[in-house]
């Protein structure tokens, strides 16, 4: 009894040990494995089978058929994405200093493009000149015969000043402008904002007309032949004569293709090239060159929306200014004087609406002028010079 008691004990025994041991020794398993796991990549352990649903196939099937398909690195935001170059280009735009050269793109345009196929195929024609009006739904047959003595060689710009946009669809080609509304605003106001010399560097000739423009004896293809012919930067079309036209230069005469000079009233010039005499057009329907229109842009101010007194300035941003201005007889205008955008203005100290828009007219040509002076004299001072 005492025997099998006893050997009974020391197997008891023998198990307790084996299970100590193992267990024991699964600790120190466990310790090594757990010390070398951070080493182990994740994306090399795959603990799930891999499951394709049918639009995983029909997806990765597609992909292969489309070489052009976006795809991105493997390394896409993590730690091992390479280091971007150290790049400081001084010549490049402000604020893109950082980018390489070749990827910069200072200029746009107004050229329409598909939200499909190739960019590269969107562009059937690049309209060569840019034909803007700002206008107001009353005013659509006019603008609709102003447009049709264009050419598909003139990209359209609308600036709508009374908000009603969809209405002009009922044109063809309406379809094919660019709208741009904003109300009780004028052309100044829009060319401003909208005209940047690099949003328009695409188009060798920006038109800046009004809206109330009668075009009968006009053509715009015509029209560029005579700039380009007589090499004009700053130009317009000659004005019919009518009772209350205020400057000389900008009548029409019948006996010339294009007028760069004029006899005014006496004292009205002092010297026979500058303004009005020479070297000026007025601001209801300037056409400016490329060059021209990027020192112009600069000059206009924020705050004078009407423009007044830039006629008398524009000479700045050519030279020899009294060659490279012009009025174009033999494509002539007549000016309708429709009190559309005067009627945009609001009743104050009981005057009539267009009334206060005058108002408005003259003082921003006062301020204006004044700026001009101002700026000459301190830039003249800062240089030493005298005046």
């Amino acid at each position: 009894m005492k025997s099998m008691y006893r050997s009974g004990f020391f197997k008891k025994s023998n198990d307790s040990g084996r299970i100590v041991l193992t267990a024991i020794m699964g600790m120190i398993l466990g310790y090594f494995i757990g010390v070398s796991f951070p080493y182990l990549s994740f994306t090399k352990i795959n603990l799930l089978p891999v499951i394709h649903s049918p639009f995983d196939t029909t997806m990765h099937d597609d992909h292969q058929s489309n070489p052009h398909e976006r795809s991105f690195p493997e390394n896409l935001g993590s730690s091992n994405t390479p280091e971007l170059p150290q790049i400081y280009v001084a010549t490049n735009p402000r604020g893109a200093e950082s980018l390489p050269p070749a990827i910069v793109v200072s200029e746009t345009d107004f050229y329409l493009r598909r939200l499909w196929g190739e960019p590269s195929k969107d562009l059937k024609k690049k309209q060569r000149y840019l034909l803007t009006f700002t206008v107001g739904w009353d005013q659509r047959n006019n603008i609709d015969a102003a447009v049709k003595k264009f050419s598909d060689d003139f990209q359209i710009v609308l600036f709508h000043y009374d908000g009603r946009t969809t209405e002009w669809d009922q044109y063809e080609w309406s379809k094919q402008a660019i709208h741009i509304s904003v109300q009780k605003q004028t052309k100044w106001w829009y060319a401003k904002r909208f005209l940047h010399p690099d949003i328009v560097a695409a188009y060798d000739y920006i038109f800046l007309w009004d809206e109330d423009l009668g075009v009968e004896h006009f053509n715009g293809d015509n029209y560029m032949q005579l700039v380009k012919k007589h090499r004009l930067e700053i130009s317009q079309p000659g004005l019919e004569p009518y009772e209350g036209l205020t400057w000389q230069m900008t009548k029409r005469r019948g006996d010339k293709e294009v007028h760069k000079v004029t006899d005014e009233k006496p004292g009205v010039c002092t010297d026979p090239h500058l303004p009005p005499c020479a070297a000026f057009v007025e601001i209801m329907a300037p056409v400016f060159s490329r060059d021209a229109w990027r020192c112009v842009w600069y000059m206009i101010q924020n705050d004078l929306v009407h423009g007044w007194g830039l006629d008398f300035a524009l000479r700045r941003c050519v030279e020899p200014a009294h060659e490279k201005f012009g009025v174009v007889d033999s494509q002539w205008i007549v000016h309708q004087h429709i009190p559309s955008l005067g009627g945009q203005g609001e009743h104050e100290n009981g005057n009539a609406l267009r009334e206060g828009v005058k108002v408005r007219c003259h003082k921003e040509w006062a301020l204006f002028r004044d700026r001009l002076e101002n700026a000459d004299k301190a830039y003249l001072k800062q240089n030493g010079t005298k005046l």
